[in-house]
């Protein structure tokens, strides 16, 4: 065994498989991957020593790469191995970060965690007191871990699926195990993971943008934007062009179909049929716009933001309850739709059109403090709007989660108070459809629902700085206003004489042009074929109408799992 001056290259020895090289930049590392045959090895004394067979990794097309060198907070730092962790949903990786030395000479390790083009340094923090068992977790349970106040997010059953590099220490390859999100309003993540159900651990991070991280030494094919991977489609044999490395979901763009590429793109792939009509998007799939989105409230500076998905959603009817607003008897459907966004170093986030208006939005790290009906977040004091249950009705494009048929989220919806009325908030449940293990390691057992509960925050947008964003035709402004009065205004003396003015003229509009085609301007904006066109028709019909409002401001979730 040979060392190394640098304290980044402490230890080297031949495989004892294939006699290679292998290198450990840590004493205190105790296993690694052998690059050259994936044999997994144990450092023993000075000697190294065979303990399994390499496991495979699921190609995610990930931008990072052992080797790859950057700076948190200040320090350098160097990727050194990775663990992959699979779920019902998909995967996500979680990298090995070895630190410089310090001031003792040990280096410092950590864990930059990525899934779904979001990132989180954490560091493994011991615990205080006895863990709470697996099977009493639940999202949206409150906890305290080590004298702070936590809320679940997420509870789901994992798996290694593979490794590579230098690792701290021997992962589980061969159970699965139960892993909890926890989120706090300090915009803190933390992480009980199971993986011994005698002596779970503690993790606490920060998100981060790739950007802030000054990474060098990425992998190649992050350098190509967007780069293409090709397939067939199960259904009608197009070829499809996967862009986005954190795909797990695309629809053909020939047949519609919706394809489930979560488990890998090699084998049959699971999919499903949408049906065809003549809906397309108002801002075309591959636009770009340059938009200023103060994200986890970082200074907004102007961004090429691409649309790169696309999504219908319903209110299923008879969901909706308005925590302040006794005048909504929750009659009719409200329909909306979400583009999503990416960019490169940002992630993702989404533009929503809704019923009264444009707004963009984007998941946060931590949770809001509760206040009774209300919540507060940043300083920023929130009232809750509505309670509704989203489903979704038509996709398109790429989406970084499993988009299931007919896919339902619970939602709550909040608007800012005061002078922060174009903020928005919103609180989302996913449930999957798909079948889960019942239990974990040591027989703890999980919910049947394998839910997740992702919070997300955004402003009001008007309609003329999408046209200039994304350079769309100037007609198309009028069919993109749809901008309706401010909540608070609504709610106010003044507003509601205003509302019930309106009510009375659109009466009296109704009774003298019964013959009318009241529909005609869902009509052109939407398309004849379009849901909100349909619905106004069956809505006139019967004689209820739209709700303004139930806009979901949080997107979709990050479909479960470790962030």
């Amino acid at each position: 065994m040979s060392t190394d001056a640098s304290p980044q290259r402490a230890y080297r020895a031949a495989c004892p498989n294939c006699g290679a090289p292998v290198e450990f930049r840590s004493a205190a590392s105790a296993f690694a991957v052998c690059g050259y045959c994936g044999s997994h090895v144990l450092r023993d004394g000075d000697t190294l020593r065979k303990v399994g067979e390499r496991a495979e990794l699921f190609d995610d097309h990930s931008p990072l790469q052992v080797g790859a060198a950057g700076r948190f907070q200040g320090a350098p730092f160097t990727l050194v191995g990775r663990l992959q962790y699979r779920t019902l949903d998909g995967t996500w990786n979680e990298w090995h970060a070895l630190f410089d030395a310090g001031a003792d000479g040990t280096p410092k390790s950590g864990w930059l965690a990525e899934d779904n083009g979001r990132y989180v340094f954490g560091f493994e923090v011991p615990l205080e007191e006895a863990a709470p068992r697996p099977e009493s977790l639940r999202p949206e349970l409150a906890l305290v871990v080590n004298r702070e106040s936590w809320r679940v997010a997420s509870v789901v059953v994992a798996r290694v699926q593979g490794a590579e590099g230098e690792l701290p220490e021997v992962p589980n390859l061969a159970t699965a195990f139960v892993v909890a999100d926890l989120r706090s309003p300090r915009d803190e993540v933390g992480t009980l993971a199971y993986a011994d159900a005698a002596a779970p651990t503690w993790s606490v991070g920060r998100s981060v943008a790739l950007g802030e991280l000054a990474l060098q030494g990425l992998a190649e094919r992050a350098e190509r934007t967007l780069a293409g991977r090709a397939i067939e489609c199960p259904n009608c044999g197009a070829p499809l062009e996967i862009r986005l490395d954190t795909t797990r979901s695309i629809v053909c763009r020939q047949c519609r179909s919706v394809i489930d590429l979560s488990a890998g793109t090699g084998g049959d792939l699971a999919h499903y049929r949408q049906a065809t009509g003549t809906r397309e998007p108002q801002i075309p799939l591959g636009s770009i716009g340059t938009l200023a989105l103060p994200i986890a409230g970082k200074p907004a500076r102007p961004l090429p933001w691409q649309v790169v998905g696309y999504v219908e959603r319903c209110e299923v009817a008879g969901s909706a309850g308005s925590a302040d607003d006794d005048d909504d008897d929750g009659e009719g459907q409200s329909f909306w739709r979400e583009y999503l966004l990416y960019h490169r170093n940002e992630g993702f986030a989404f533009l929503v059109d809704a019923e009264d208006g444009w707004s963009w939005t984007a998941p946060i790290t931590g949770v809001p403090r509760r206040r009774g009906d209300r919540v507060e977040l940043d300083g920023v004091l929130y009232r809750k709007l509505y309670d509704y249950v989203g489903q979704v009705t038509y996709v398109l494009g790429e989406f970084y989660w499993r988009v299931e048929r007919d896919q339902r989220t619970d939602n709550t919806d909040y608007v800012g108070t005061g002078s922060a009325l174009r903020k928005r908030l919103n609180r989302e449940a996913t449930v999957s459809n798909a079948a889960r293990p019942a239990a974990s390691p040591g027989g703890a057992t999980l919910p049947a629902e394998d839910r997740e509960v992702v919070w997300s925050a955004g402003e009001t947008l008007p309609a003329a700085q999408i046209v200039t964003a994304f350079k769309l035709r100037a007609e198309t402004l009028k069919a993109l206003e749809r901008d309706a009065l401010p909540g608070a205004f609504r709610h106010s003396l003044l507003g509601k004489i205003v509302f019930w003015a309106i009510v009375v003229i659109v009466l009296l509009m109704l009774v003298r042009c019964a013959t009318r085609d009241d529909c005609e301007p869902m009509r052109r904006s939407y398309g004849p074929e379009s849901a909100q066109y349909r619905s106004c028709v069956a809505n006139n019909r019967s004689g209820s109408g739209f709700r303004t409002g139930g806009g979901s401001f949080g997107g979709f979730s990050t479909g479960g799992g470790h962030k």
